[in-house]
Order: C-alpha cells, then structure tokens, then sequence
C-alpha cells in the first residue's frame, strides 16, 4: 500500500475556541499522537473517519475519544453539526483553555469542514472562514464541502463571552 503524505498537525485559535486539526494516527503512532494531543491540553478528540487506533490508550490519559463518524468529501449530517456545535459550546464554557481535537483520514475535509461550522458559528463569514483555516491547511475543504458553507446559516450558538486569552484555548479536530 502506497504510503500516503500527511500535512502536520495545526492549530487553530480564534476567539476563546482552539482546535487543532490532524490527520488519524494508527496504533503504530498512537503515542506520538497522544503526546501531541497533551501538548496541546486537549480535552476531547473527534474522529469523524473509520476507526485507525484503540482509542484507551488515549482515554487513559484523560482525553475523550467521541466517534462521529460520516462519509469522507461530503458535508456533515445535521446530528453531526449538532453533536459538534454542543460538545464546542459546553467544552469552552467549562473548561476554559481546553483544546478541541478533530481528525478525519488526511486532515483535510471533514475535519476542517467542522472547524469551519465553529468559525462561522462564532460570527465569521464563511468565505473568511475557509481563508483563516487554509492559510495553515493549506488544500482544507474540498468543492462539495465549501458549497454546503456557503449555504450553512449560522445561529450564532458559539458566540461565547470569555476574558481568556486566545492563546490558553485549543481546540483539535
């Protein structure tokens, strides 16, 4: 099987929300992965591919592990906007400088696609949205996934009053 080339994991802060963005380790980078995650005081992983890894070990450290899976290159279904938009909501609220991780096979279109909901749900436009995600992921949403932005209205239900800083928030996709 081809080995496949992997973009690095990235951060992304705006407002009181950080997320960090990766591609989905295997058992064999599990550790690498989990250390990554605590660097990042990460509080809860999303997967939203097919399962790669035992998620225990990862738990075990603290770290949630939540499956949510869909189908890769399409939008996400609304149960999965949903579960997102409240787990981001609760999340920032109660833990305050907390990390949001989200990963999907490459990194590259249902994680950033969530990512997105969250930016544009905080007050952003999308346009500026995609912008602000692919100036650090860099190929991030794919045609498909950027229609659906477009026409995704917001209820602007992560405008969150927060006095931390930006940058003692993290959230992981």
């Amino acid at each position: 099987m081809a080995r496949m080339n992997r973009p690095a994991a990235v951060e992304i802060a705006y407002k009181n929300m950080r997320f960090l963005i990766t591609h989905n380790p295997t058992d064999s980078t599990l550790g690498k992965f989990t250390e990554e995650l605590k660097r990042c005081r990460v509080s809860t992983v999303v997967r939203v591919c097919e399962p790669t890894y035992n998620k225990h070990p990862v738990e075990e450290e603290g770290i949630k592990v939540l499956d949510w899976q869909f189908d890769d290159g399409a939008p996400p279904p609304d149960t999965v906007v949903e579960n997102w938009l409240n787990l981001l909501k609760t999340s920032f609220q109660e833990e305050p400088g907390c990390c949001v991780a989200v990963h999907c096979v490459a990194g590259l279109g249902r994680a950033p696609v969530l990512v997105a909901l969250a930016l544009i749900e905080s007050g952003m436009k999308y346009e500026d949205a995609v912008q602000f995600i692919r100036q650090k992921r860099r190929g991030a949403i794919n045609s498909k996934q950027l229609a659906y932005l477009e026409k995704y209205r917001s209820k602007m239900r992560l405008r969150l009053k927060n006095h931390s800083s930006p940058k003692e928030l993290c959230c992981i996709q």
